[in-house]
């Protein structure tokens, strides 16, 4: 393989392509726009790297509203996030009204023109389309590699096109299938949600053997990309959703058990550690995993590298989260928008003796208090104190308008972030290996097995009481105590079944009897520019 440092070239390769290539706001092109004279800007295995996968990784983060991954506002991550049972956006007076959409997306009354909905959708076929033009430009160019270097490039771009399909697949369900460079846009046509399983499960068991061993989360040659234990996580989490995603009459209120899978996902997540050097395992700190200098945390498995001078991503979360003045006392800027909801509350024990340790990990509850620890002030006389339990949908003239809420603080506060602290030292964490544990806990409980050792493993790291017995509703507890703020909640309640059931926070959900919400609808413009696509049960 040829040597490159994937940090310095993710800026350069995003300046290549934009000569290379232009991609359509639509998610497939009938008139490709790269018709620059190719061969002129590749001309080594470098400038081909930089071509294919470099423009891939770098957008797996953005700066852009609703593109990447995670990191940005109303895309993937708010479609996981604000529609579960882990965070809320309240409407606080003047703020965070936006037409209504928070409380769209938390009610489940979502519409299929949402921009949320409609960024997902397109920043990931988007992605496909890069993928596939990516693996044209190696077949083109093959004779700038070796035959080596030709084998793990194609595997590479196979895998981040199946990554994007894994999350078409979560959100969609009923997608279209493109794995060519050169289809017309009349000819795309949905595939049912199990082919698409098929097909991504396919497609990473096939490029598994051939993508080295190596952490994608160490500095050097492979920081920040695919690699065999990335892929071995994702087959994990494909299979242990396997009942949701082979259902493809998701609103008859019938789900077939597929236990076979359940042993897979177990393999999968032991098959993590089955590589030479160092295994993964937990760090012993908790929030080594989200520091400024994470990127060699021993846990962490798939990571967004994050640095203000080399990278235009940017993390929004925090900077989405925080009072104004609190955020201003910590050097950034703030929105006072999304907090935790009283489900939150409820599984952390918050405020009893018994209160799960990582709640003062994962959110400021309380007085707020600047770097130093001193006290935060409200227009520089009053403390600023935060009201988790004062949450509600709208909280328009309440006195804890501004301060209700339990706000993010996951990720460690970076002195030396940029751009209203949007730019961050601290890597985004994907996938780690708590839930690795997590999913094999579970799999083993579906499976007939006693999950109790793994899930008091991920308990003790953080000095937590351990559990006499685990049952599946103590691992979906954990689930959110462990992996709050990381993008995974909806997935988690829709493959419990509990994504439409009543909260506290709410009124009765949308949905809950025939399940439609639990896949979202095809955007309202992907229908109307191509007509093979049907809408989603529910939403026609």
């Amino acid at each position: 393989m040829i040597s490159i440092q994937h940090i310095p070239f993710r800026r350069a390769a995003t300046l290549l392509l934009l000569s290379l290539t232009a991609v359509s706001c639509h998610f497939l092109d009938e008139q490709p726009k790269d018709q620059l004279d190719e061969s002129k800007l590749i001309t080594d295995a470098k400038s081909l790297y930089l071509a294919t996968l470099g423009d891939l990784y770098a957008h797996f983060g953005s700066d852009d509203e609703g593109e990447g991954i995670m990191g940005t506002g109303r895309g993937i991550y708010d479609l996981q996030t604000i529609t579960s049972d882990e965070a809320i956006i309240p409407i606080r007076g003047a703020d965070w009204n936006d037409g209504g959409l928070w409380i769209r997306l938390y009610t489940h009354t979502w519409e299929a023109g949402e921009a949320p909905i409609k960024n997902a959708w397109n920043y990931l076929f988007q992605m496909i389309v890069k993928s596939n033009k990516a693996l044209q430009r190696v077949e083109n160019y093959a004779s700038l590699l070796t035959e080596e270097e030709k084998v793990i490039f194609t595997a590479e771009l196979r895998a981040i096109r199946a990554y994007m399909y894994y999350y078409l697949l979560d959100l969609y369900a009923r997608v279209p299938l493109i794995t060519s460079a050169n289809v017309a846009l009349s000819d795309v046509e949905q595939s049912e949600r199990s082919e698409v399983f098929n097909f991504v499960v396919g497609e990473l068991e096939d490029v598994r053997p051939l993508l080295p061993l190596e952490r994608s989360n160490y500095l050097g040659t492979w920081y920040g990309r695919i690699t065999r234990p990335v892929v071995f996580c994702l087959l994990a989490k494909l299979n242990l959703n396997a009942d949701v995603y082979l259902d493809d009459n998701w609103t008859d209120g019938v789900r077939v058990n597929h236990s076979e899978r359940y042993k897979k996902c177990m393999d999968y997540c032991d098959s993590i550690n089955r590589f030479p050097e160092e295994d993964y395992h937990l760090s012993s700190s908790y929030s080594e995993n989200f520091s400024t200098a994470n990127e060699r945390s021993h846990e962490n498995i798939l990571t967004i590298p994050m640095d203000p001078d080399r990278y235009a991503s940017q993390f929004q979360y925090v900077f989405r989260s925080l009072h104004y003045d609190h955020a201003a006392a910590l050097g950034m800027s703030g929105e006072n928008g999304p907090c935790a909801t009283l489900e939150v509350l409820d599984a952390n024990h918050f405020g009893l003796a018994d209160e799960d340790p990582r709640f003062k990990m994962n959110y400021w509850g309380g007085a707020a208090v600047d770097a130093n620890g001193k006290p935060v002030y409200l227009n520089k006389t009053t403390p600023l104190v935060y009201k988790p339990e004062s949450v509600e949908l709208d909280l328009s003239g309440s006195a804890d308008e501004k301060v209700a809420g339990a706000r993010m603080k996951k990720y460690d506060y970076d002195p030396n972030c940029t751009t209203d602290g949007k730019k961050i030292h601290n890597d985004l964490v994907v996938f780690r290996y708590a839930d690795v544990l997590l999913m094999r806990a579970e799999a083993m409980a579906r499976y007939g097995e006693d999950p109790t050792a793994l899930v008091n493993m991920v308990r003790a790291r953080v000095e937590a009481s351990p559990l006499d017995s685990a049952s599946l509703d103590d691992i979906l507890r954990e689930r959110l105590l462990e992996l709050c703020w990381e993008g995974h909640r909806r997935q988690d309640m829709v493959r419990f079944g509990v994504f439409g059931a009543d909260r506290r926070s709410r009124a009765q959900l949308p949905g809950e009897e025939n399940g439609y919400t639990t896949v979202f609808p095809i955007p309202a413009d992907a229908i109307a520019v191509n007509h093979n696509l049907e809408q989603n049960k529910g939403y026609e």
